[in-house]
């Protein structure tokens, strides 16, 4: 498809969470379900993109057709865990839930979007999972593998942020945001250990803990630990994020 033989706001694809069968108070069985926090999309639209979401099917040739349309991936968070499988280690016992599942079509994802040079937006969990496709790790859990670390969840403070972190100078995050210090809203227990090959640190919180990563070697590979997309509505600098990478999805549609 010519991306720029038609006039419409970047494609961004978001990926969905889902839910497994479960029991109502009867006793009757519950369907799974995907679904999507409305912020993610709104945060998405506000920059000037519109949405697809992309339920995790598997990664099948006639998903790859769909594909082809989109400008933009975003790899949404959700309340699960990576399993260390997929970074070379056994599990502990503070591993969360796991839906593998999504994981295994999220890296699919990724690693299809790094080689296309799709802009790339993965936020808190979506960041741990590119970090992972690339053949990074992760603390499988802060409290137990950091017991020194500061308190990183922090989902009461979603909508107003929790904690500062430092953005790095001579970053791409540096370059949106503008800004040495920002407050962020972090709802993780898991983070980035090894970073993943190609993937440089853009920002770390005052413990030390990693909260960005980015790639310098593609269009735009950015990976943020916190939710800018639920401060979007109070914050410029969230904004931002979005909005820079909607100028990346909208360069690749029209080739600039």
């Amino acid at each position: 498809m010519n991306r720029s033989s038609i006039s419409r706001a970047p494609l961004i694809g978001i990926t969905a969470d889902m839910s497994g069968v479960a029991a109502n108070r009867t006793g009757a069985t519950q369907e799974p379900t995907l679904f999507l926090a409305q912020r993610y999309y709104r945060a998405v639209q506000k920059a000037g993109g519109m949405s697809l979401v992309l339920p995790p099917i598997g990664f099948r040739p006639t998903l790859r057709k769909t594909l082809r349309c989109l400008d933009g991936l975003l790899i949404s968070g959700g309340n699960f865990d990576i399993h260390p499988i997929y970074y070379g280690e056994k599990p502990i016992r503070a591993l969360g839930a796991i839906k593998k599942e999504r994981t295994e079509f999220e890296l699919e994802l990724i690693d299809w979007a790094l080689k296309e040079d799709l802009p790339l937006l993965g936020i808190c969990g979506g960041a741990q999972a590119i970090n992972v496709a690339l053949g990074g790790s992760l603390y499988q859990d802060i409290a137990t593998e950091l017991p020194n670390a500061n308190q990183h969840e922090q989902g009461t403070k979603k909508e107003k942020g929790g904690h500062p972190i430092e953005i790095h100078p001579g970053t791409r995050l540096r370059q949106i945001v503008q800004k040495q210090v920002l407050e962020v809203n972090t709802t993780h227990h898991q983070a980035v250990r090894k970073v993943g090959k190609g993937l440089r640190v853009n920002a770390t919180a005052k413990d030390g803990l990693i909260e960005g990563i980015e790639s310098p070697d593609h269009r735009f590979v950015l990976g943020v630990q916190w939710h800018p997309e639920a401060l979007v509505g109070q914050d410029p600098y969230q904004r931002r994020i979005f909005s820079s990478f909607i100028s990346a999805a909208r360069r690749l549609r029209f080739r600039v």
